[in-house]
């Protein structure tokens, strides 16, 4: 569970841990990080940030020396307890938004003045929202010149992004103390060697010098490692944090001989469980848990987050009327075999329900199916006739266990967790850093399963696992590494996988080329795939925390084309005024938007939904285009937007249909004018560059880009590669018009110039650009 612990619980808990790595067996992996970093003396160049002005380098150098002296000690990057307190602290705010958002990871920072005083705290609320860097370099203002920045995990809220280093370097922040390098290997140390690049100290848990006591130094890391257990998994296990969650008495029964169950948990170990429900992507039960309980499977809670609710069934020998099948609250996911009841199957699409059709139903198939989808933590509510493969197909990672102190009796009544197959208890898999605490009434044990080994065992994985940089289109030309982030599989409704051939719109057919099924992983030759904003290609999705200004009013394709036009001729006018030097600049395309008529939205989401209800003389209308505006994340502004047409059709314009691809074509445009870090990523993956990270792959007009969304077969690829792909064919598009407006040859220079001058971040903002 990752719910947010006093810190005086942390050094508590750990008296109860069976099993632990020590501290510094984790980080022997990661120690050898440092040399090579160290080493990097121009690092910020190669990743996008310009060189700290001399007069900041001055400051922060001065700060270092001043706190060096009056502590009595020469400048050092040695950590001591003040540091690991501070890092707990970061550990624990940036677990603020469990429950409000979906899971994504948990960044941290707490900002702290040269003499001690606490300037600033922030937290990530969601996927494309403002990285807590940034937040805290706004509050403190100039008091942040000379202060440290703790973060209880490496910076990387978008791939291709370098805005959040870029704050702290710009700060004039003097020393950033790392609690765990990102475990993404296409994440992993980048924002680090930026950072040191740059001029700034940073001292990385486990690899800088320690004064603390061991006992200090594990309870910081682990603090650490458990308010990012699900991104660890899913970096490590390519597979999303599998909990299994159960209750059962004290002689081990979950349930009557008849299947009576409510209930065997006491209250409060109930209300534990709706938490753990809010701080999961997904619930999955089978199919018996629906005949027989009839469950909702929600969180209990008005707003904030709520789980898919994932139900597996072979044969569909599933109820007509459910609980589950009313998705106005939470969505709901049928996974079958193929061909398993066709009529059953419709009637659940006509109510909302997305149904997955495998052409082998397995636990680790839908489990693989969830980490294309994106997700980190899926929490298994079921039964042990489905929990038994689940455990020995590698699904399950670790074990929330509630015993009541209660006795059921009888040999019919079932336990936790069917046949595995053992038959000596040699064969018993022993669970490891095992965790008690009273609930109510009830125990609630918590351990991981040897396919997890551990949060200490996952993180030495991530730092063995490190290979050599994966090139520039991978970096983005900012943040690099290495290796891939999720690729989509998943399956929705038909009527989605209609709008392939839009005119206008390179490329036709599958995307990707090669058909798939859910739970496949196969990126092809040639593709670039993008869909959550911390994987690979983050800067492409529509999700990206990248603000633009349209202008007011329903957008149409007309309307669109006249803004492309009038941006290019602003663009032909740009270039004739820098007098014949060839330099061009596409940060100059569009409306100032200044004036009247003009908003800011802060993501392409917040625009692309409100614009399915824009220019309505409804006021109902008008005022949900309000709170799409006003929504805190891309997140919750889309759960607004896509509730709002399923529930409110008459709300919407009702030329919606024809209107979205321009809408997005415009949103696309506006990203990629507006801001240098999209623009550079877009470019880098061109043919016309040597920088596409992909060799020979790249065709001579660059890579493929792919929306890799599972369940979309609209603007994704879908499950099966028969999607329409939109999203990816639209971005191709705005590439093609980004290399027409500057000579081929000069594609690298100006993705550099971007880069030298800062330009990955939304600092470099121009408005408009339409």
């Amino acid at each position: 569970m990752r719910a947010l612990q006093p810190l005086s619980s942390i050094a508590t808990q750990r008296q109860h841990i069976v099993h632990c790595m020590p501290v510094d067996a984790c980080c022997a992996a990661a120690a050898s990080h440092v040399k090579a970093s160290r080493q990097g003396a121009t690092a910020g160049a190669a990743h996008g940030l310009s060189p700290r002005p001399a007069s900041a380098q001055q400051h922060v150098q001065r700060s270092r020396t001043q706190v060096a002296a009056s502590s009595g000690d020469a400048p050092t990057d040695e950590l001591d307890a003040r540091d690991l307190e501070r890092l707990m602290r970061a550990a624990e705010v940036s677990q603020s938004p469990v429950g409000a958002t979906q899971p994504h990871p948990f960044a941290g920072c707490v900002l702290v003045a040269a003499d001690g005083r606490t300037l600033a705290e922030a937290w990530q609320r969601a996927q494309g929202t403002e990285p807590p860097e940034c937040q805290v370099a706004r509050l403190a203002g100039e008091a942040a010149r000379g202060a440290t920045a703790y973060l209880n995990l490496e910076t990387g809220d978008c791939h291709g992004e370098a805005a959040a280093v870029e704050a702290l370097v710009q700060a004039g922040v003097a020393r950033v103390v790392v609690g765990l390098r990102h475990p993404l290997p296409h994440l992993r140390g980048g924002a680090i060697a930026a950072l040191r690049g740059a001029g700034v100290a940073v001292s990385v848990l486990g690899e800088a010098p320690c004064s603390a006591s061991q006992e200090q130094r594990e309870a910081a890391l682990d603090a650490c490692l458990l308010a990012n257990e699900a991104l660890l998994h899913r970096a490590v296990t390519r597979r999303p944090l599998g909990l299994l969650k159960y209750a059962m008495t004290l002689d081990g029964k979950i349930a009557t001989h008849t299947g009576h169950s409510a209930w065997v948990s006491s209250t409060a170990s109930r209300q534990r469980v709706f938490e753990a429900r809010a701080a999961s992507d997904a619930v999955i039960v089978g199919g018996c848990t629906v005949r027989r309980d009839n469950p909702q499977l929600t969180t209990r809670r008005e707003g904030g987050h709520q789980p898919a609710r994932i139900v597996m069934s072979r044969t569909l020998d599933l109820p007509a009327e459910a609980k589950l099948w009313d998705v106005g609250h939470a969505p709901t996911i049928v996974a079958t075999q193929r061909g398993a009841r066709l009529d059953f199957q419709r009637m659940l699409q006509a109510r909302g329900v997305e149904v997955l059709e495998f052409d082998f139903l397995t636990p680790d198939a839908v489990a693989r199916y969830c980490y294309d989808r994106g997700f980190l933590q899926c929490l298994w509510e079921c039964g042990g006739m489905l929990a038994a493969p689940a455990i020995a197909g590698g699904a399950i990672h670790k074990a929330m266990a509630f015993v009541a102190p209660k006795i059921i009796g009888g040999s019919r009544a079932p336990t936790p967790v069917g046949d595995l197959g053992f038959v000596e208890m040699t064969q018993a898999l022993q669970l490891a850093d095992v965790q008690w605490q009273q609930v109510g009434t009830d125990l609630l044990l918590t351990g991981y399963l040897p396919q997890s080994g551990g949060l200490r065992a996952l993180a030495a994985a991530a730092a063995a696992a490190d290979v050599p940089d994966a090139g520039p289109a991978a970096q983005g030309l900012v943040l690099g590494s290495s290796s891939s982030g999720s690729s989509g599989s998943s399956s929705g409704s038909s009527s989605s996988r209609s709008a392939a051939g839009v005119s206008g719109v390179r490329g036709e057919g599958a995307a990707g080329g090669t058909a798939r099924h859910p739970g496949s992983r196969l990126e092809p030759a040639g593709v670039a795939e993008f869909y959550k904003a911390w994987d690979r290609y983050g800067c492409l999705s529509n999700f990206s925390p990248h603000p633009i200004r349209m202008p007011e009013g329903p957008m149409t394709a007309q309307r669109a084309q006249e803004l492309h036009e009038a941006a290019q001729q602003r663009q032909r006018q740009q270039q004739q005024s820098d007098n014949g030097t060839g330099s061009s600049s596409s940060d100059s395309g569009g409306d100032s938007g200044d004036g009247e008529g003009w908003r800011q939205w802060p993501s392409v989401e917040h625009y692309y939904q409100a614009q399915k209800f824009a220019g309505s003389a409804d006021p109902e209308a008008a005022e949900l285009v309000q709170s799409i505006a006003a929504a805190a994340s891309p997140e919750e502004a889309a759960r607004l937007g896509r509730r709002a047409q399923r529930h409110r059709a008459g709300l919407l314009r009702p030329d919606w249909e024809d209107a979205k691809v321009s809408v997005m074509l415009a949103a696309l445009r506006a990203k990629c004018a507006t801001h240098a870090g999209p623009r550079s990523m877009l470019l880098a993956t061109s043919g016309s560059t040597s920088s596409s990270g992909r060799g020979g792959d790249a065709s001579p007009s660059g890579l493929e880009l792919v929306e890799s969304s599972p369940h979309d077969f609209f603007w994704g690829r879908g499950y099966d590669g028969s999607g329409a792909n939109m999203l990816g064919k639209l971005l191709m598009q705005v590439r093609a018009e980004l290399l027409q407006q500057q000579p081929p040859l000069a594609v690298a220079a100006a993705a550099a110039e971007a880069a030298a001058a800062g330009g990955t971040g939304r600092a470099q903002q121009q408005p408009a650009g339409v």
